[in-house]
């Protein structure tokens, strides 16, 4: 299988979009199905990825170089250099995953910290397991001057663990490669498991609080039509 259009052979994002495919079910991948590449085709060597989300506009994945354990990037499947260059329709899916990913992210990394930085520590009750989760940060950069590594659109998700002081001391490091350490394959597999049955829940959430419509803006109606039959 080809490099999707608008690729650029050298772009290690690009070939990561190339090698996992995207996914035609409402629910999250299995728990290993998107470590290893699904397809090759073109790509000599396709890159491994541990693989949280990929839709036909996006592609979510854990940074090979975290900031802070369970750092995700979100990235577009079609090669976008600034986010002026996205499209709309790409621009659309940005907006109705990342607040999922986020949650999924989250939850599943800080855990039993969800009651401090959400909903119930400001009085709003949506019951125990729906309610916001702790704090991280969401960064998109643009240019070698706004310290944009790869050059293909992207955004963050970076984790902030209340009870590790030096990643509290860390908030200049979203903006470069700052302070990184290798992600630790063992640890890289029992976070992506996590991530991929929080992200299930968080799929079913959006069910039961958005019913079809919600789930249509995320899978487009001909996923919504396979899967639930409608």
């Amino acid at each position: 299988m080809p490099l999707p259009p608008h690729s650029i052979p050298s772009c290690p994002f690009c070939a990561i979009a190339a090698a996992y495919p995207p996914s035609s079910s409402t629910s999250a991948p299995p728990s290993r199905a998107t470590t290893t590449p699904t397809v090759t085709g073109s790509l000599p060597n396709p890159p491994l990825a541990r693989v949280l989300l990929s839709t036909p506009y996006l592609v979510a994945f854990l940074d090979h170089a975290p900031i802070s354990r369970g750092h995700v990037l979100i990235a577009t499947r079609q090669h976008r250099e600034k986010l002026s260059d996205v499209s709309v329709e790409e621009g659309r899916a940005v907006g109705a995953w990342i607040g999922i990913l986020c949650r999924a992210v989250i939850t599943s990394v800080l855990g039993k910290e969800q009651d401090m930085g959400g909903t119930k520590a400001r009085g709003v009750e949506t019951g125990a397991e729906e309610d916001a989760v702790g704090d991280w940060n969401v960064v998109q950069n643009n240019g070698a001057r706004a310290a944009q590594v790869v050059p293909h659109v992207h955004f963050h998700i970076i984790p902030r663990p209340g009870d590790v002081p030096e990643i509290k001391n860390r908030s200049w490091t979203i903006f470069g490669k700052g302070q990184r350490e290798e992600l630790d394959d063992e640890d890289a597999e029992i976070l992506i498991d996590g991530m991929r049955k929080q992200l299930a829940k968080e799929i079913e959430r959006v069910r039961r609080r958005e019913g079809d419509e919600g789930l249509r803006l995320l899978f487009g109606e001909q996923g919504l039509k396979r899967e639930y039959k409608l």
